[in-house]
Parts: C-alpha cells; sequence; structure tokens
C-alpha cells in the first residue's frame, strides 16, 4: 500500500481521534462561513429556478435505448451499461416469506458517493450539490460533491465532465478521511455497491454553480427537514467517524460480531437471477410492470428534462413503490448508555444476505399482518418520537419512493432480553461497523447519520 497523498513515506500517528474531533467540531457548528442555514432553502429554490426540470411517464415503447430482450424479456440498455431490469427467484429456509419472484435492478459498476471537505476558519464544511434526480418527489435535492456511476464518469453517456471527480479517482490533492463499499437497496438491487468516500482538499476548490459548502451541523439540521437531503448524501455522511461518548454496550464488540455471523450462517438463502418474461406473480403491460396484487411495487418508464445534468435530456425505467415506506430505529437506554435496536435482516438482494437494519423496516400496506415492532412505531407518542422526518430513496432509480423516518424512544416498554433476529447496539458500534462494507444497509445509515448529529438530550 502506498503512502497517503498528503505526505512522503513516514509513521506517523494514528489519526483516527483527531479526524473524529475535527468532524465533532464542525458537527456542533450549525452556521456555515459560505451560506447561513436561514439562507439555504432560499439558495436550493434559486437552483431549482436556474434549471429547467420535467419528469413525464411514458409508454415502455417511447424508451429511447431500452428495449425488452428477445430471449429473456429482461429490460436492456442498447450500450450493455447503466443498468438493466430482470426476474429474481428467492427462496429462505426460515422466517415468514420462504419464497417470492420479483422484478430487480441489475447494475454490476461500482459507482462514486463522494464528500469534498475542506476548512473554513478552522471548521471543516462538506462541499454538497443541488441535484436534480428523476425519481425524486420533489426533483432536486441535497447530494454529495459526486454521485455517479462508472458509466457516468466515464462518459459512456457522451455528456458533460462529471465535476470534482478527480478528488475521488486521482488527479488534485487529497487527504481519505472515508473510503468503503457500501450495499444499495437490497429489495429492488441485485448486488449493487457503491464506493462511499470523504476527502479532503488541500489544494484551492473552485465553487461550481448548483454547489455550496456547509458544516456537519448544518446538513444534521437539514436532516430534520423532509425530501431535502438525498440519499447518497446520507449514506456518505454515515461513514464519517464520529466520537463514541460512552465506549461501553451491553454486546461488547466480539459478542456483538459474532452474534451477527451467526445469524449470516443461519439462513440458507438462494437468489437467483431469472428471465422478467413470465415472472411468476406479476403482470406486464404497455406502461408498467406490476404485481398481481397490487402490492410492493411497479416498474415504469420515464421521459426526463434537466437542464443541469451531465446529459440534459434521456428516457430510463424506474421503479415505483405502491406506498410509503417506514423505517424506525427504537431507542432506550442501558446501564445509562443509549442504545438503538438492530435487525439481522435478509433482503434477496444483498450481496451476504443478511445486513443490520433498523428495527423496523417496510412498507405497512405490503403485509397482511403487522412486522414486528411495526405497532410501538405507528403509535408513539409525540413526547417518544426523538426524530421524524420523510426522506426519498435513491432518485436515480426509484421513482417517489419515500420512507417516514424515525427514532422512538421506548424506555421500559421493550425489554433488554433481544427476541430472535434482533440486537440492541450502540451508535459508536454502528459507526465502527458501517467502516466496513455490508454490515449496515442503507436505511441503518441514513438513521445512523441522523444520530450521529442528534444533541444528546434530544
Amino acid at each position: 500500500m502506498s503512502a497517503p497523498d498528503s505526505a512522503p513515506a513516514a509513521v506517523r500517528p494514528r489519526e483516527d481521534a483527531a479526524l473524529a474531533a475535527r468532524i465533532a467540531r464542525s458537527a456542533a457548528a450549525t452556521e456555515g462561513a459560505r451560506l447561513s442555514t436561514a439562507q439555504f432553502a432560499e439558495w436550493l429554490a434559486g437552483r431549482g429556478r436556474a434549471n429547467d426540470f420535467k419528469v413525464e411517464k411514458i409508454p415502455f415503447a417511447e424508451l429511447v435505448g431500452w428495449s425488452f430482450d428477445p430471449d429473456t424479456g429482461n429490460l436492456v440498455h442498447r450500450s450493455g451499461r447503466f443498468f438493466s431490469v430482470e426476474g429474481l427467484h428467492v427462496t429462505v429456509d426460515d422466517g415468514p416469506y420462504r419464497e417470492w419472484h420479483q422484478p430487480i435492478i441489475k447494475q454490476p459498476e461500482v459507482g462514486i458517493l463522494g464528500i469534498v471537505v475542506k476548512e473554513f476558519d478552522g471548521v471543516l464544511h462538506c462541499l454538497m450539490q443541488a441535484k436534480m434526480e428523476p425519481g425524486n418527489r420533489n426533483l432536486l435535492q441535497l447530494s454529495p460533491t459526486v454521485q455517479a456511476t462508472r458509466s457516468n464518469y466515464t462518459k459512456v453517456h457522451k455528456g458533460a465532465d462529471v465535476k470534482y471527480i478527480e478528488y475521488f479517482i486521482g488527479g488534485r490533492p487529497r487527504r481519505v478521511l472515508a473510503d468503503v463499499l457500501q450495499s444499495e437497496h437490497g429489495s429492488w438491487f441485485f448486488h449493487k455497491s457503491n464506493r462511499n468516500m470523504i476527502v479532503e482538499a488541500l489544494d484551492e476548490v473552485p465553487l461550481h454553480e448548483d454547489f455550496c459548502w456547509l458544516t456537519f451541523g448544518q446538513i444534521a439540521e437539514l436532516l430534520r427537514r423532509d425530501n431535502v437531503v438525498n440519499m447518497d448524501s446520507r449514506t456518505v455522511l454515515a461513514c464519517a467517524p464520529h466520537p463514541d461518548p460512552d465506549g461501553r454496550a451491553l454486546h461488547p464488540d466480539t459478542e456483538l460480531l459474532s452474534w451477527f455471523t451467526g445469524q449470516r450462517s443461519r439462513y440458507d438463502i438462494r437468489a437467483e437471477r431469472v428471465p422478467l418474461a413470465g415472472l411468476p406473480g406479476w403482470k406486464q403491460g404497455e406502461h408498467s410492470i406490476d404485481h398481481e396484487q397490487g402490492r410492493f411495487f411497479q416498474v415504469v418508464a420515464v421521459s426526463v428534462t434537466a437542464g443541469s445534468r451531465e446529459v440534459t435530456s434521456w428516457t430510463q425505467p424506474l421503479i415505483e413503490p405502491v406506498g410509503p415506506g417506514v423505517a424506525a430505529f427504537l431507542t432506550r437506554r442501558i446501564d445509562g448508555v443509549r442504545h438503538v435496536l438492530a435487525h439481522a435482516k435478509v433482503e434477496g438482494g444483498f450481496l451476504d444476505a443478511v445486513e443490520l437494519a433498523p428495527t423496523v423496516q417496510c412498507t405497512p400496506g405490503n403485509h397482511d399482518r403487522l412486522p414486528p415492532f411495526l405497532d410501538l412505531v405507528l403509535d408513539a407518542a409525540p413526547e417518544r418520537i426523538r426524530y421524524r422526518a420523510v426522506h426519498s430513496e435513491e432518485g436515480g432509480r426509484f421513482l417517489h419512493a419515500e420512507a417516514d423516518y424515525l427514532i422512538v424512544e421506548v424506555g421500559d416498554l421493550v425489554p433488554v432480553e433481544e427476541p430472535e433476529g434482533y440486537a440492541w447496539v450502540t451508535p459508536g458500534q454502528l459507526a465502527t461497523l458501517v467502516r466496513h462494507g455490508h454490515y449496515v444497509n442503507v436505511q441503518a445509515r441514513t438513521l445512523l447519520a441522523v444520530l450521529n448529529g442528534l444533541p444528546e438530550d434530544d
């Protein structure tokens, strides 16, 4: 392994504690040196007014460059790049659902989700982008500095360059603060990973239009607002190292890892890609592919105009859920230390079958019986809700996919003794696990980003 970009080869102290302290200082700064939090809403609205955005549903026959493969029925792009919509057959030997078929997105490329940070007045600021995604309910949301598939930044689409990509693939002086492969939505993507990166710029960074500098504390404030901070920003922010104020937990780290390894080992899970044509339980029409019971999601097609994107117009398929989701951590103190109840959750598209998820992660309308703990979330008294906001999922592949994200204080309503498949973990333990790939799922990473920004007495 070569020496870091920023210094000659030498033995140096480990930087983790000092870096976590710098990020904590930024997290405590709720006003920035370049843009105030009060000014942000007008800045974002102004970026929306400066560009032409339009998304319309279209029949599959009007997709340009996309077609259903004559042999498999899979929905593919003529370039062989970007992504495809295929069928998936999943069998599990345990749990409430033992077998199912579904469409799924196959996107083998590893993309880059990256935030450039730089100090202003001694405080780290994040370079964030006002980015249009066709699936976002309000189209324009706050994204990382770079949010790009390999096809994007190698310009398969023959569009404009991805701004600031040189900080992540080489070419500009930088210091890497976080770099880890993380999963995408395991219910809608097959074996999809993105590289989540935070790099500190060591030179002057030009500020392009549609970009702004915000502290970690300002972004934490914006996470309290509905549909402002996009999914890709949330997952990268979760990877930032933060101090662990307690350093204690119900389960020591080795015990927790052993439990999680046991959860991964206890299931016999088979997830096999199959042709989309004739997929059991699904029906295909001119405008959509639907579940025969009207549940789960549809596959639809859209036409997009976006003046601020590398390519200004295109068509593509999207997955559209049939209803909003719920993603919630139950939380309580154990021996004075804050814990959240994590669920070792099976999802058909995961590379390693099981990842740590929120206590509750579901679309309630898809279930005949309420999933465990959902009643505690839906019936929570206002004074028990430590956090609540609606967030969009990945707007580049999912249309109007939203979830109600909550952190609910339960106190003694939920005992310390965990049911099968659940474990009490501290935010510090989650932060340690998220520095390794495929341990903590994308919904739990959103809530970890929130936990990192919540005052202890919130």
